[in-house]
């Protein structure tokens, strides 16, 4: 189950800027301890170098061989990654919710917020987190297929649902918002749902700017918005998200569990 929020502080950096990042920041929780850094320093050198060929390479061995190479290190060195491919699309999903506070913190007072930013209800906030969130896929939007068919298979699924939850909960956090009752919950495992098929769309949508996966994530907020976060419509659409990741993958001829 998943914990109830509190605030802890956020450092992390541009990855067209400087690629790699401290990864200090963990869950929102009074009941866990915050865990380490998930990567060593090593093992961050290469994934933050081997991400900048995944548009060209994917998230493949090839790509991690070249990180390896650009950090200094012998390609023998990718063996230090136990998950190998996984961590390399982990990386990408920890950096991403590490850094989105960054980019767009609501907890600031109004007068700090960008003027288009200001005096948002919260259900705004957390779409304009969400598109923000979505937005960093966009440079390998063409190459997220193949990391979801890593992230669906078997031994990486728990990883991967942990981390969705993670971002859940970091986008209702940076949105505000302070409850404490079981809502706390069915808000972020509604929120999990709603992102995760969201995204499963973009690798799909050839429109302008993503127009047409924006209106989908607000058709999908909206839904949630008119059934109260109801537990039976989390079940839905991850019943649908699970069902269209099949769909799509196998299509591709991609592996899926």
């Amino acid at each position: 189950m998943l914990s109830k929020p509190i605030a802890p502080s956020c450092c992390c950096s541009s990855l067209t800027v400087v690629p790699r990042i401290k990864l200090r920041r963990r869950y929102h929780s009074y009941q866990h301890p915050a865990p380490g850094p998930p990567f060593t320093a090593a093992e961050s050198a290469i994934l933050s170098a081997s991400l900048l060929h995944v548009p060209s390479h994917g998230f493949s061995d090839a790509a991690l061989s070249f990180g390896a190479r650009d950090a200094g290190y012998l390609d023998i060195s990718v063996n230090m990654l136990s998950r190998g491919v996984f961590d390399l699309v982990r990386y990408h999903l920890v950096t991403e919710r590490l850094r989105l506070g960054d980019k767009i913190d609501f907890r600031k007072a109004e007068d700090e917020l960008p003027e288009g930013l200001r005096n948002l209800s919260t259900p705004a906030k957390v779409r304009v987190l969400c598109m923000e969130r979505l937005k960093a896929n966009a440079p390998i939007i063409h190459r997220w297929q193949e990391a979801l068919a890593v992230m669906s298979l078997a031994g990486n699924i728990p990883v991967s649902v942990s981390e969705l939850a993670k971002l859940s909960d970091e986008i209702w956090f940076l949105a505000g918002d302070e409850s404490h009752d079981t809502t706390w919950y069915t808000k972020r495992a509604t929120l999990s749902a709603v992102y995760a098929s969201t995204e499963l769309f973009m690798t799909q949508d050839n429109s302008k700017d993503f127009e047409a996966t924006w209106e989908f994530l607000d058709r999908r907020l909206d839904e949630v918005k008119a059934t109260g976060s109801a537990i039976s419509n989390v079940a839905s659409y991850l019943d649908f998200t699970v069902h269209a990741l099949a769909n799509v993958l196998r299509s591709k001829n991609l592996p899926f569990c």
